[in-house]
């Protein structure tokens, strides 16, 4: 089994002169539960080499057993230093698509055109797609073969409004995942604040929060697994 996992390259909150980027624990939860299955993964971003870490995922209250063995371990953390380009990787190389969330996402991949034909081809490969937190937001340019927004119709998750109004960037954000999921015509649910919660709509998986990582890195896997990869 081989997985692209995709990061974001944005590391600005907006105009609050704080940093942001990818989540650690929504890469570090998923690249394990990827590791375990004898995967190859590969590590790519918009602008490839290291990608910005949101240094609030790395604060104590943050870290979990899957952070801190990430931290540690020099495989991991080289491969994050030297992610590929987004733009070069060839797409239909891979069984299954990944992205973790983090603020930074909201920025740059929700409006990457690299990123949507990845979406959509990995979708219409017949190849499962998993999205945690607020990377489902990067689905909103994405489309059907025949125009129509790709999440119309289909079950989906990802950072409710209630969770980020608990982190009060509801005003920071340039949109809301709930509310641009439902837009959309997407068939939106969450469950309470900070609880896993994952739906699995075909071949698209969603996660609602980083609790929700490894269980979307689990739903992912049992996917591909199905087809016989």
């Amino acid at each position: 089994m081989k997985v692209l996992i995709v990061l974001t390259s944005h590391d600005e909150l907006g105009n609050t002169g704080r940093k942001t980027g990818f989540w650690l624990e929504e890469l570090a939860a998923p690249y394990y539960r990827f590791k375990e299955t004898g995967a190859q993964i590969v590590l790519a971003s918009p602008k490839g080499g290291q990608p910005p870490l949101d240094p609030k995922s790395n604060e104590p209250g943050f870290q979990t057993d899957d952070t801190r063995r990430f931290e540690a371990d020099p495989e991991a953390t080289k491969a994050l230093a030297n992610t590929v380009r987004l733009d070069a990787v060839p797409a239909g190389d891979f069984d299954a698509v990944f992205y973790p969330g983090g603020h930074g996402p909201l920025w740059d991949l929700a409006e990457d055109t690299v990123s949507a034909r990845l979406i959509e081809s990995t979708l219409r490969s017949g190849k499962p797609l998993g999205l945690v937190c607020h990377a489902p937001g990067v689905l909103r340019h994405a489309v059907n073969e025949d125009g129509t927004p790709l999440v119309a119709g289909r079950q989906v998750t990802g950072f409710a409004n209630s969770e980020e109004e608990a982190v009060q960037l509801t005003d920071i954000v340039p949109f809301l995942v709930e509310d641009e999921l439902t837009k959309l015509g997407g068939v939106y649910s969450k469950t309470g604040d900070w609880q896993p919660y994952v739906l699995k709509d075909g071949l698209l998986i969603t996660g609602q929060n980083p609790a929700s990582s490894a269980p979307a890195a689990d739903a992912l896997i049992e996917l591909v697994l199905k087809g016989g990869m």
